[in-house]
């Protein structure tokens, strides 16, 4: 197996495909880690096709194609590839805006079905547009959006689906919006204390055992170690099916309830039924009834091309950075090309699209699960998407039987995690600066969209560099001077201020010095500011380096004043200690 330079987002490979094609298929490891994500991926598929307006069974064929077409085509070996909560929130805006561009009403089965099929013609499109940013070599570019403002962006995403899931989990109908707008994500969020009173109680003991089982699993395997290996998702759908047995939820029917802690006494009737479980299509008996096929008339209006842009630009970066995250976490520590993975990535997704389904990415929870499961190769995502594909054709009455309010309780579960406290923790403990950005990313995306409130993140980011470099022009181009000092060593002198938005131009002639020597000197005792992003990025590359057999050396920033205890933190040099620049002749 040969080792390349690792240089991120473009060619990453340390396998090529002859050697994935010698992986035994059948490995024992693969197939029995395949069939525990399996096990996992299930129920949040379903969960994260109903909440982004799909139909159920869309999220089963999304992973499905994933794992029998990105096996064959991405380098990537542990990541599994389906749908990701990250996308609910597009994809739904999607289904609802394209919806209302063509008349439909999205409270009427009609309505639901036109902005699904416009929505999966955005799909396809988008998929196309991956194919071509991997055929272009673009993947190196996911390098340029900072972690901060895409830190944001996702935590905003987790707040968004708590806002609208919290109302399934409590059986209680969400708020209305203006006309046939629905609510805003800051109303559904205010008004979640107050749908307590109107919750039905038998779904709301569903989704509220449920939620206990996900908090608490978790907790509790840090006391007992064989906990570890039991999925808390399959607990749940497990204990959510026999309490929808019990309470008959297959037969509509009404009950009384006494709502003495909500209404002063007072006895309520209530209605549950075959509406609070999950709907799906006998594929065998009827195999029209279990697809979809995109309409593209939407293509040519204002609302399709912006959400094609964020199909394609959010969902490629989502990918890449998963992709990335599981590299480090493979114990092999291969490397995923990242562009020969978008381009596998946009075959999937434009299949999918086809035949009703729902945009994927590779997954980083489902892909832990497939590396802690002891997987091989790429064959376990394989593997997961067969066992889904037989449990789909074979069982369709099982999955029939799982409450909404279970597939709801781990998507608030899902979005708890993107938006944690501990997430603001840590971004304040990275530094004050980066918690600004992180809060202005989240409150504009909030209060407009997903593709203005990452804007502003990185708008506000680019704003306060500005303020810091104290000169446009640095942040997009970085000085920078090469001296030779022998056979086997380079150093490379920075100067100016050296932020996200020039990093890529730097890391492209850190490359290039590795073609040649061994090590790498990084002097950037002239350099005025350094941002977060940067200090991250340049942590990440000693560490592939090392990893390659080379030698990535930071110096000359001992003189800079970090803007916190963080290592990664950004730091700025005090005026006083700043020299003034003079270009020298082989400045570049």
């Amino acid at each position: 197996m040969a080792h390349v330079s690792p240089e991120s987002g473009d060619n990453r490979s340390i396998s090529t495909g002859l050697e994935v094609a010698r992986v035994n298929p059948f490995n024992r490891a693969d197939v029995l880690s395949g069939f525990l994500v399996f096990l996992i991926a299930l129920p949040l598929c379903l969960a994260i096709a109903k909440a982004s307006l799909f139909p159920p069974i869309a999220g089963i064929w999304t992973a499905v194609i994933g794992g029998l077409v990105c096996t064959f085509i991405s380098n990537s070996q542990m990541t599994i590839k389906g749908p990701a909560a990250g996308l609910i929130v597009i994809v739904a805006g999607a289904v609802m805006e394209l919806c209302a561009s063509f008349g439909g009403d999205l409270r009427t089965p009609a309505g639901m079905m036109l902005g699904y099929k416009l929505a999966l013609g955005i799909g396809v499109a988008s998929g196309i547009c991956q194919i071509l940013f991997g055929l272009l070599k673009l993947g190196k570019y996911s390098e340029m959006f900072p972690s901060t403002p895409v830190h944001g962006m996702l935590a905003s995403i987790g707040l968004i689906v708590i806002a609208k899931q919290a109302y399934a989990v409590l059986g209680a109908d969400a708020p209305a919006g203006h006309g046939n707008e629905p609510a805003s994500p800051l109303t559904l969020l205010a008004n979640i204390p107050a749908a307590f009173s109107k919750s039905n109680p038998e779904i709301l003991l569903i989704g509220g055992m449920s939620l206990l089982v996900l908090f608490s699993l978790p907790f509790l395997g840090r006391l007992w170690k064989p906990l570890r290996l039991v999925p808390a998702q399959l607990v749940v759908i497990v204990v959510a099916i026999a309490m929808g047995l019990w309470f008959d939820l297959d037969h509509e029917h009404k009950y009384l309830f006494p709502m003495s802690a909500f209404a002063g006494g007072e006895v309520q009737e209530f209605v549950v039924g075959p509406k609070f479980l999950v709907t799906i299509p006998h594929v065998l008996d009827d195999p029209l009834s279990a697809f979809a096929f995109p309409d593209f008339r939407g293509l040519g209006t204002l609302v399709g091309m912006k959400y094609l842009l964020l199909f394609a630009l959010i969902g490629s970066l989502e990918s890449v950075l998963s992709a990335k995250a599981v590299d480090l976490l493979d114990p092999q520590k291969r490397k995923t090309s990242f562009d020969r993975d978008l381009i596998a990535i946009g075959v999937a997704n434009t299949a999918a699209s086809c035949v009703g389904g729902l945009p994927m990415i590779s997954e980083i929870v489902r892909s832990s699960a497939n590396i802690s499961n002891g997987a091989r190769s790429s064959y376990a995502n394989m593997w997961h998407g067969l066992c889904l594909l037989a449990f789909v054709l074979i069982f369709p009455g099982l999955i029939h039987s799982i409450p909404l309010a279970a597939l709801a309780a781990m998507l608030v579960y899902t979005g708890f995690r993107l938006a944690s406290p501990t997430t603001f923790v840590r971004t304040y403990r990275v530094g004050s600066e980066q918690l600004a950005i992180f809060v202005v990313t989240i409150i504009a995306t909030l209060a407009t969209d997903l593709l203005i409130g990452i804007a502003t993140g990185i708008g506000f980011k680019l704003a306060l560099h500005l303020w810091h470099s104290r000169s446009a022009g640095a942040l997009l181009a970085p000085r920078l001077s090469i001296e030779e000092q022998d056979g086997k060593t380079v150093t490379l002198a920075l100067s100016g201020a050296v932020v996200f938005s020039n990093w890529l131009r730097i890391q492209r002639r850190i490359h290039e010095q590795f073609a040649t020597v061994e090590m790498v000197v990084l002097d950037m005792t002239e350099t005025t500011f350094v941002d977060h992003s940067v200090m991250e990025k340049l942590h990440e590359q000693e560490a592939d380096y090392e990893r390659a057999g080379k030698c990535l050396k930071v110096i000359g920033l001992d003189d800079h004043t970090p803007f916190s205890a963080h290592p990664l933190a950004a730091r700025k040099k005090p005026p006083s200690s700043v020299t003034p620049v003079v270009s020298p002749p082989n400045m570049r």
